[in-house]
C-alpha cells in the first residue's frame, strides 16, 4: 500500500483509529474524515509526518465529501451512529448510517474511487436463528441502527450489481480493546465492565445475562477490514469478521473480574430495548477470501485493555464519570 491514497470515514473513532494505524504502518497516505462527535483527535495523534491527515467534517456534507474523494484509491466507510443512539434519535441514526452512505457511494463512484469498503455490523442479523452465523443467515435487525446498517449494505451491493462499482461489505461482530467507548450512548459492555471492576463498583448486567456475543480484539477487526480493501476476490461479497467464540454476558463478567484480579460483583438492571439475544460468528468466508483469522484470544485482549487503562492519565473513577448506565435513554447522547 506504499503511496496508496486512502480515505477513512470515522477514522478517529475506536475501530477506525486502529485501521488508520495499520494503514499508516503499511505506507498508505490516509485522509481521516471525522466530525469528532464520537472520535477523538488523540486517537490518531501518534502518526507523524504527512501519512495521516485529519479533516473535521460531517459525512452528510456532500460538497465537502465530493472534494475529499478526488484521487482516492480506497475508501473505508466506518462513520456511524451506534445502536443505543438509535433508540433515542432514530431519525438522525438513519440519516447518518443509511442516507449518507448512499450519498457517499454515489460520490465515490462519480469520483472514480478504486474500491469502497462498507463496514456494517452483526446487528443486521438480529438474534441468531442458527449458529454459527454465516453471511447467509437471515437478516432481521431489532433496531433502527441494525436496519440502517442493512440499508447501507444493500446500497453498496446494488452499486456493484447494477454499475460494477467495486464494493465490499464487512460485518464485524463485537469489537473491544484500547480506545473502546465506555461513555455516553457509545458505551459498550467490556469497557463498562472493566472500569467498574477497576473502580471496585459492581458490573451492571441488563436482563438475565444469558445473552451471548462474539468478541474480537480491535486490531484483528481492523486487519480484516484492511484486507477487504485489497483482496480482489472480496469485491461484491459480504464478509463476517469475528472470533468464532460465543460467550454469555454473565460469563464475560467473570472473565473480566479475573483479568482485573477480583471476584465478580454484579447487579442486574432491566433488559435493554431491542437487545439481541445471541450472536456467534462464522468467519470462514473471510478466512478463505482474505486469509483472515483472529490472533488475540479474549483473555489476552482483556489483559491488554486493562494495561491500557493503567497507562492512561485518568483513573477508572474519573472515566466512569462519563458513563451513562442506561445509555439508550435520550440524556445519554449528551
Amino acid at each position: 500500500m506504499d503511496g496508496c491514497r486512502v480515505l477513512v470515514t470515522g477514522g478517529a473513532g475506536f475501530i477506525g483509529s486502529a485501521l488508520v494505524a495499520q494503514l499508516a504502518a503499511k505506507g498508505a497516505r490516509v485522509v481521516v474524515v471525522d466530525n469528532l462527535v464520537n472520535g477523538k483527535r488523540e486517537n490518531i495523534a501518534g502518526h507523524s509526518g504527512d501519512s495521516v491527515q485529519l479533516e473535521v467534517a460531517d459525512i452528510r456534507d456532500r460538497p465537502r465529501m465530493a472534494a475529499l474523494l478526488q484521487g482516492v484509491d480506497i475508501l473505508y466507510h466506518l462513520a456511524v451512529l451506534g445502536v443505543r443512539h438509535a433508540l433515542h434519535d432514530p431519525a438522525e441514526n438513519h440519516s447518518v448510517n443509511a442516507t449518507a452512505t448512499l450519498d457517499l457511494l454515489l460520490a465515490a463512484r462519480a469520483q472514480g474511487v478504486g474500491r469502497f469498503v462498507y463496514v456494517s455490523s452483526s446487528e443486521v442479523y438480529g438474534t441468531a436463528k442458527e449458529v454459527p452465523m454465516t453471511e447467509d443467515h437471515p437478516t432481521f435487525p431489532h433496531t433502527v441502527y441494525g436496519g440502517s446498517k442493512l440499508a447501507g449494505e444493500c446500497y453498496a451491493r446494488a452499486m456493484f450489481d447494477t454499475h460494477g462499482f467495486p464494493t465490499v461489505v464487512v460485518r464485524p461482530f463485537n469489537a473491544y480493546g484500547p480506545r473502546c467507548h465506555h461513555e455516553g450512548d457509545s458505551g459498550e459492555v467490556i469497557p463498562k465492565f472493566m472500569l467498574r471492576c477497576l473502580a471496585g463498583e459492581p458490573m451492571v448486567i441488563f436482563g438475565d445475562g444469558e445473552q451471548t456475543r462474539d468478541f474480537t480484539y480491535v486490531a484483528d477487526v481492523a486487519r480484516g477490514i484492511l484486507l477487504a480493501g485489497l483482496a480482489d476476490a472480496a469485491v461484491g461479497r459480504t464478509l463476517n469478521l469475528g472470533a468464532g467464540r460465543e460467550i454469555s454476558i454473565k460469563d464475560l463478567a467473570g472473565v473480566v473480574a479475573r483479568t482485573v484480579g477480583g471476584e465478580p460483583q454484579v447487579v442486574h438492571d432491566i433488559p435493554r430495548p431491542g437487545d439481541v439475544r445471541r450472536l456467534y460468528c462464522d468467519a470462514s468466508r473471510a478466512q478463505a477470501l482474505l486469509d483472515f483469522a483472529p490472533e488475540v484470544p479474549l483473555e489476552n485482549g482483556l489483559a491488554q485493555l486493562r494495561d491500557w487503562y493503567a497507562a492512561g492519565d485518568r483513573t477508572p473513577e474519573e472515566l466512569l464519570a462519563d458513563e451513562h448506565v442506561r445509555n439508550w435513554e435520550a440524556t445519554a447522547g449528551g
